[in-house]
This record gives C-alpha cells, structure tokens and sequence, in this order.
C-alpha cells in the first residue's frame, strides 16, 4: 500500500508532502489544476521514462519519493529485490526515490541503494496499476490476462509445470543422444578401420621408449664391434697380449728357484696374468651386451617407425594409442547399442509428453470453467455502469505445440464488443477512455481479492457519464477498496462522496509564480467541495443540501 508521496519541483509543484490511508481516496479539483502532473510524479516513482520537461522552470531537478507498506515475505516485490542484489529488513518499508535532472539525467534509488530504471518498472507494476485513458499496462496487457484468470479461477499450473520441465529434460536427453549417435554413424567406416588397424599393431604404453633404447644400444654395437673385436685379438689371440704374458710365467716359474730375486718378478707377472684375465672376462660381457643382430635392429626400426608414424595419423602420443584404440572401440559399440537406447528414450519422451498433456488439457479445463464464472461476473457489472449494451468474454484458445510451455498449451485474452453486432476485440482497442476506465473497473470488481497489485489508481473513470451511472461507479469503487487501497480522480460529486478520505487539487498564483498545491479536506471542507462539484463556480444552498445528502447516504 502507498502511504506517502513526496514531491519537489515537479512542473508546477514546488513541494508537496501527501500521506495516503486505506480505502478509498478521491482526488478533486478544477480542470488544469494539476491532477496529471500528480499522476505523473507517481508514475516517474513508478519507472516511467524520465523527461526533463518535468523539472520545475528554474531548478537544476526534480525528485519524487514513494514510501510503500513493507511487502510481504512472499510478494512478487520480495524476490525482485533480491534477485536484483537490493537489500531490505524484514518489516522495512519500501521507499522508491526516483531524481530528474534539468538536463536530461536520472537516477533511481530503492531504500538508499541505486538501481535501474526497468526495476522500477517492474517493481512499480506489482504495487500499483494506474489505470486511464492511455494506460498501457495492467489489464490491457494481454501477456498478463493468463496470469488473471488462473488467480481468479484458482488454477493451479504447478502440475502443468513439473510435467512440462520433465518433458523438455527426457527431449533434451533424446536430442543429445540422436546427436551422438548420428555422429558416430558418420564415423562408423573410419572407426572400423582405425580399430583393425591399432588392434593389429597392438600399441602399448610405454613402448617408444623401450624400441628407441634398444635400437640406440645396437647402433652403439655396431659402431664399437670392429674395435672391441681388435682389443680381443690383442688379448686372447695366439699371439696376445694374454698368451705370452702366460707363457713368460711359466717360463719364469721354471727358473725362479735358481735366483730368489725372480719371485718379486714371478708374483708381478701373476698379477698382470690375473688383471688380464679379468680384462677378457668384462670385454666378453661388453661385448655381449653390445651384441646386435642386423635383423633385429631391422625389425626394431621399422616398429618404431611405424608407432610414430600411427601416432601422427591420429594426433596423438605414442603412448596415447592404446587409449585411442579402447575409446574408438567404445564409440563403436555406441553404434551397435545406439538404436536400442535411443528406442527407450522416445518412448520415455512420449510417456512424459503425454503426460504434460494430460496435466495441460485439465488445466484448460478449468481455466475454461474460470472464465464462464468471470465473464458472467464482469456481465453483471456492465449494465449499471451504463455499459449494457457491450459484451465481455474471456478467450481460452489452444496455442500451437511450439508455443507450449510450463504455463500449459492456452492462449488466454479479454475481449469486448461494445455495440450489438459488433465484433469481439481485444480490451485495449477500446475507443472510448471513460468506457474503458469503466470496463477496467467492472474486471476489477469481478476480479477482486484474487491477486494483483495491492494499489489502484484510476484516472476520470467517471468522465462523460453522471446521475445513476456515477453513483454506481462510486458504489463499485468503495466495494474494491474493501480489498485494495483505491485512488481515483474524479470530477463526479457521487464518486467524490464514496470517499474515505477527500484531497482536492488546485493551482494557484501570486503573480509571478503558479503553484499546484493538494489540501486533505475537513468535513465542512469536504461537504463545500461537493456542493462545488454539483452547482458549478456559485455554491448554492440546494447544491449544500444535496452534498450533505450524498455525504450522509454512504
């Protein structure tokens, strides 16, 4: 609920404080007093485009502050706040504080915290519908007539939505599934070969490394085997270096008893005997270990060769191909097995598809129960508000599948016909403003206490109309506001009357300056204004009387 409104330099408005009650509350004043620029001010609160023609001549801005009832925990207001990252206490006030510069700029701010312009908008459509003669929003906007009738029929679409959100997941699962399949297929014959291929060779981890040591260790053989095979000469030949340090021991041996100096000589030459053996021994282990085969070493390049050229033809590691060989075979089998699990995700599709459609066809159901019940309702409030000879229906129309959504498979739409005859329209082709504003209020009365926004502004609902037609329009008026807080401009003393509380509007001038002011009426204030409304610029005793009647009647 609106509870007060803060204006400064807003056109003719230099200040202006108002403070707003529950109920319903009517706004008066002469013509060119200055009502629209009220309307304006709130709607610039409200997220309407910001124009620099409403800055105060003079003034370098304007400002208008909304202060609203904190909303409750659960209101649609709530959680655009937090998803917008716009913090507030519990039990906080809402204040919207909306800045025009004089040159064009504007800032909008809620609670002290700075936010964009289209949150206001959005915010500003879930606490207040202002409705007049070029309203755009609110019940003309067919967008939010499903929303209506679901409140006012009580339809609940949470079934609807779960079924359809299990639909779309068990399609996007299909969808995804047929794309990996229809890939592989297009693969099918490289994939074939390519596995034979690896299978055949039989690629392993770690291989490269084990073929090029080996290979390098017989190319080192084969560069060191002429050489190693002269050192062996050298030491183990007929006549090597072995040999006749063998024969010269035993020569020495024979002899060395005749002289005890040969000894020394004896005990060397066992040494170098020995040293030399062990030569022979670790040539012969070199000489092993170096050992090549030209075969081998044939067949070792051609394997390696081979690996990395597979490597390469695939865009991998050497040591990668053993994993490449098992995924390739695992798509492969994705092939064969495809089909059939592709089968079970149609049939999963079809069962939730029906199912959504199940869940949607009984919510069109009831949503077409909802809207008899409404358009019987909006027919009962036609006729007292001089609007007998229109029709008002409510369209459930199917949408096409591609249009289905988790809100179910119906199209909803007001329409009215305003004259016998004529064709049903959709509610906002409504010429007439008066007829409009007073169509709006006959949707709203019908639609009472079943959502919407907790404000409700209506702007000369009663031009072009009077007498009966007035007073039943107050009468409609005052039961709304049961339910909604109500302000309404009016030029109808019998609207006027149906007031809870009572500001009147005027402008006024010391000559230099034109202001527009807004007073809350006393009583006797309230009574003198109505009587104006009745009898024109000379306030009459008949007019006094008759404003005490109607203020005495409600």
């Amino acid at each position: 609920m609106l509870t007060s409104l803060a204006i400064r330099n807003v056109v003719l408005i230099e200040a202006l404080d108002l403070e707003f009650g529950v109920g319903l509350s009517v706004l008066t004043g002469e013509t060119g007093a200055g009502k629209s620029i009220l309307l304006d001010s709130l709607g610039l609160a409200l997220g309407a485009r910001a124009d620099s023609g409403l800055v105060r001549n003079g003034e370098a801005q304007a400002s208008v502050v909304a202060t609203f009832e904190p909303p409750a925990a659960d209101h649609r207001v709530t959680a655009l706040l937090a998803d917008n990252g716009i913090d507030m206490e519990p039990g906080e006030p809402l204040i919207i504080r909306r800045q025009v510069k004089a040159d064009g700029g504007s800032r909008a701010f809620i609670n002290d915290q700075a936010c964009s312009a289209a949150l206001l908008r959005d915010i500003g459509g879930s606490l207040v519908e202002i409705h007049g003669q070029h309203d755009d929003r609110g019940l003309l906007n067919a967008r939010g007539h499903r929303a209506m009738l679901d409140s006012y029929g009580r339809c609940d679409a949470g079934a609807v939505a779960t079924a359809y959100a299990a639909w779309r997941s068990a399609a996007n699962a299909l969808a995804d599934a047929r794309t990996m399949v229809e890939n592989a297929a297009r693969d099918r014959d490289y994939l074939t070969h390519a596995v034979e291929e690896l299978r055949k060779f039989a690629p392993e981890p770690g291989e490269e490394a084990t073929l090029a040591e080996e290979r390098a260790t017989m190319q080192k053989g084969a560069r060191l085997s002429d050489d190693l095979s002269a050192v062996s000469d050298c030491l183990t030949g007929s006549d090597g270096g072995l040999a006749q340090l063998r024969q010269a021991a035993r020569r020495l041996d024979r002899i060395a008893g005749e002289e005890p100096l040969l000894a020394m000589v004896l005990e060397a030459l066992d040494r170098a005997v020995i040293e030399a053996g062990e030569a022979e021994d670790k040539l012969a282990e070199v000489a092993e270990a170096l050992s090549f085969d030209p075969a081998r070493l044939d067949a070792i390049e051609t394997r390696l060769f081979d690996l990395r050229g597979l490597a390469r033809k695939h865009q991998v590691q050497p040591d990668e191909l053993a994993a490449l060989r098992d995924d390739m075979a695992t798509k492969l089998a994705a092939i064969e097995g495809g089909e059939e699990h592709i089968a079970k995700l149609e049939a999963d599709v079809a069962k939730r598809a029906a199912a959504y459609r199940s869940a949607a066809q009984a919510l069109s159901g009831e949503r077409q129960l909802a809207a008899g019940r409404l358009d019987a309702g909006v027919a009962g409030e036609l006729a007292p508000l001089k609007l007998d000879a229109a029709r008002f229906r409510t369209v459930v129309a199917p949408l096409d599948e591609g249009q289905w959504s988790a809100q179910g498979m119906d199209r909803v739409e007001f329409e009215i016909s305003t004259n016998p005859g004529a064709p049903f329209a959709p509610l906002a082709k409504i010429a007439s403003g008066g007829e409009l504003s007073r169509f709006i209020l006959a949707l709203k009365v019908a639609l009472a206490e079943r959502g919407g926004a907790d404000t409700l502004i209506f702007d000369e609902i009663d031009r072009g109309v009077g007498g009966a037609v007035a007073d039943a329009i107050g009468e409609r008026l005052s039961r709304l506001a049961q339910s909604n807080q109500i302000l309404v401009v009016t030029h109808s003393p019998q609207v006027a009357a149906r007031g809870a509380g009572h500001m009147l509007i005027a402008k006024s001038s010391d000559g230099t300056v034109t202001r527009t002011g807004v007073h809350a009426l006393s009583d006797d204030e309230r009574r003198e204004e109505i009587a104006r409304m009745l009898s024109g610029a000379e306030i009459t005793a008949e007019a006094r009387a008759q404003a005490e009647r109607l203020l005495e009647r409600v």
